[in-house]
């Protein structure tokens, strides 16, 4: 089990985010043995596919260098132009089989942890220039798993290698009675095919491999419980610091609730835990806006703003739960409570209406009708 430096034991799964830095820095599961397969194998196949031309493009180059007429030989021009073409030739063989061995050499890697390109990866480590550290990486384990897998793949190349040659023995030996054109030809063709089986004796240590890095880069990345939590405070916060800024949001929501609350029409009560402060704009349209609502102490301070600024304040127990539970601020009651509302909305007119002088004393506001889905007991 994998143990960090603080002597707690890594055994919890990485986050996102970590895995998110890991990539960032380079740190993806790789391995070299698969990459080597990949080019190998994919040299050998092009040799094969290929191997036929490119013995035919050597052939011309032979010929042209070797068989030289004289007035060619005598001109010191010449040179020139003779290297020229054979370099043209060349790369007319060559250029099939080196775009393979590119292709190769880019999906090996991106076979196994995917494509990155990683400029932390790539900037200097200054502490790989340290010869203690130097030192220790030599003599580490995984210096001694890399020793233990050279030795291997050592003796399976070898042993795949002489099976080979062993194979092939006739093959080669009757390249010599054979003429020279055929006998290149048929050689780039035995070629092919022994790279190729010496490549494919590496698909055992790249099995072998493969998991193993994929469980090396998980270990790497597990995390213990307090990185988790200290991982947890950096992106989301201190709980100290996340409580008071939530204190600090509601002290802002309620002072501007508060500033609000005079420009209402009317302030509906519980009568003492609920206040709910509403306003209707005829000119707008629209239905009347909740402008503040509160309950126990917040409550009584809103009932203190509206009575301070002259604000009509009634008690609706019913009305004022409902409200206070299905609107929020600076939103429109729900259409279930436009009847109750427009009721005391009615009232509070009547009663402004009576204090101006122009009207008669209205009686006890009715009760108002609430839906019984919108409808809150106390």
């Amino acid at each position: 089990m994998a143990e960090s430096e603080s002597g707690q034991d890594k055994t919890e799964e990485p986050t996102e985010k970590r895995r998110r830095e890991a990539r960032e820095k380079g740190q993806l599961p790789r391995s070299k043995e698969l990459n080597t397969l990949a080019v190998l194998i994919a040299g050998a196949g092009a040799l094969m596919v290929y191997g036929a031309g490119l013995a035919g493009d050597l052939m011309r180059i032979m010929r042209g260098s070797f068989d030289l007429p004289r007035e060619t030989v005598m001109n010191s021009d010449s040179m020139l132009q003779l290297v020229g073409a054979a370099v043209r030739t060349a790369g007319e063989g060559l250029w099939p089989i080196l775009v393979v061995l590119l292709l190769a050499s880019i999906i090996g890697p991106i076979a196994l942890g995917g494509w990155l390109f990683s400029g932390e990866a790539l900037a200097p480590k200054f502490s790989r220039m340290n010869p203690l550290e130097g030192i220790k990486r030599m003599f580490s384990a995984k210096s001694v798993l890399e020793l233990f897998k050279a030795l291997v793949k050592f003796i399976v190349v070898l042993t795949v290698a002489v099976l080979v040659l062993q194979s092939d023995k006739d093959a080669l030996l009757a390249l010599l009675h054979q003429p020279l054109e055929v006998a290149i030809v048929q050689s780039v063709k035995v070629v092919g095919w022994s790279a190729f089986w010496m490549a494919c004796s590496l698909l055992l240590i790249a099995a072998v491999d493969v998991p193993y890095q994929l469980w090396d880069n998980r270990q790497k990345l597990l995390m213990t419980k307090q990185e988790i939590r200290d991982e947890y405070k950096d992106s989301e916060g201190k709980p100290e610091v996340k409580a008071k800024v939530r204190r600090l949001q509601r002290e802002m929501a309620q002072r501007r609730m508060m500033q609000a609350v005079p420009e209402a029409d009317v302030v509906i009560t519980n009568p003492t835990h609920f206040a709910v402060a509403l306003k209707y704009d005829a000119a707008a349209g629209g239905a009347p806006k909740l402008l503040a609502k509160g309950n126990d102490f917040l409550a009584l301070k809103i009932r203190e703003v509206a009575q301070e600024h002259k604000v009509t304040v009634l008690e609706s127990p019913a009305l004022a739960r409902a409200v206070y539970y299905s609107t929020e601020l600076d939103q429109e009651i729900p259409a279930g409570l436009y009847l109750a509302v427009a009721q005391v909305l009615a009232y509070v007119y009547q009663l402004k209406q009576f204090r101006a002088g122009k009207g008669k004393r209205p009686g006890p506001m009715p009760d108002v009708p609430i839906p019984p889905d919108l409808r809150r007991d106390s």
